[in-house]
């Protein structure tokens, strides 16, 4: 039996790519989907009921609809860029832009509501007796995501930041949803020594590092995986000669317990530009990064067999 996995990663609430995720079953003839952090979106966009007419604004355009089938088609459009709608007043806008804890319980209620749409489409879409679902958090999701995750365990999704996930001819994936520092200070994410330290205390779990996966969010330090754009104080991108200047970010707690133990490949994300392979000693990594906003699913499909790693390739649709 080969295992054919297809990993992806950072949807950041984009409905769109998320249905492509699942049908990697049907065009590459997956066995194995994994989509390993950043589920969430950043943004809600308010469609304001104007008493006969409803009006938005995203992405610097006006939309103005009139009648319930335009309004669904609007709401799809906003949820397939990775934002978040909810139809209100002006008045009811106003009271959410001036209660900072009333908008926090919005994005949950919404956040919570989409993840639960996502788990029961891949339900619908995806024989779990069959395929090998998992699908965990990231740096930017908050920490009330994993329960809603969690909700599906017994109906077959699996969610790995409290296991050890075991494959078929024996592969074991270790996973990890933190983030060594970042300028935007998200909730997950916490300095180098203490990454090493909480990577290390998973590690320790695996049987046979041969056969072991190390599913980590961020990438390792200076790789192929880990560029992004440099930014100046004021968090703007620095140019150099009309190009942005291309930095290493990733962790280099990642990429010393890489360098350590020399699992069988490590699996990454968080650096969006950086869709790219590389290989520290005899560990093949991966980043599929992501263009979201575009409706792009980015990936990579893995072929494994009892002897290891029998081919993987970048794909994107």
């Amino acid at each position: 039996m080969v295992l054919r996995c297809y990993f992806s990663v950072d949807v950041h609430g984009n409905t769109i790519v998320w249905r492509k995720w699942i049908n990697a079953v049907n065009v590459y003839k997956a066995n194995v989907l994994i989509l390993s952090g950043d589920l969430t979106g950043k943004a809600i966009v308010p469609i304001y009921d104007k008493n006969g007419y409803y009006e938005a604004e995203f992405l610097g355009r006006k939309y103005i609809v009139n009648n319930n089938e335009e309004l669904k088609k609007l709401e799809e459009q906003i949820e397939n860029v990775g934002y978040y709608y909810k139809v209100m007043t002006m008045k009811e806008a106003q009271e959410f832009a001036a209660d900072e804890k009333k908008l926090e319980n919005l994005f949950k209620e919404l956040i919570t509501e989409r993840i639960r749409k996502w788990m029961d489409l891949l339900l619908e879409k995806v024989n779990t007796k069959e395929v090998i679902a998992m699908a965990m958090p990231g740096n930017d999701d908050e920490f009330w995501v994993d329960e809603v995750i969690k909700e599906y365990a017994d109906r077959g999704i699996i969610y790995p930041l409290d296991k050890i996930v075991e494959l078929p001819h024996g592969y074991e994936i270790v996973s990890n949803d933190y983030v060594n520092p970042t300028p935007w200070k998200t909730p997950r994410e916490v300095d180098e020594k203490r990454l090493e330290k909480m990577l290390e205390e998973k590690i320790k779990k695996i049987h046979n590092m041969e056969k072991a996966i190390f599913n980590f969010h961020p990438p390792p330090y200076n790789t192929k995986l880990d560029l992004a754009p440099k930014l100046d104080k004021n968090m703007k991108i620095v140019y150099v000669g009309g190009k942005p200047l291309m930095i290493h970010v990733g962790s280099t707690a990642v990429r010393k317990m890489i360098e350590k133990y020399q699992p069988l490949i490590g699996l990454h994300g968080h650096i969006h530009e950086s869709y790219a392979s590389d290989k520290i000693g005899r560990t093949v990594v991966v980043n599929p990064g992501s263009e979201y906003t575009e409706g792009i699913l980015r990936g990579f499909i893995i072929e494994l067999d009892e002897n290891g790693i029998r081919n993987y390739w970048k794909v994107e649709g």
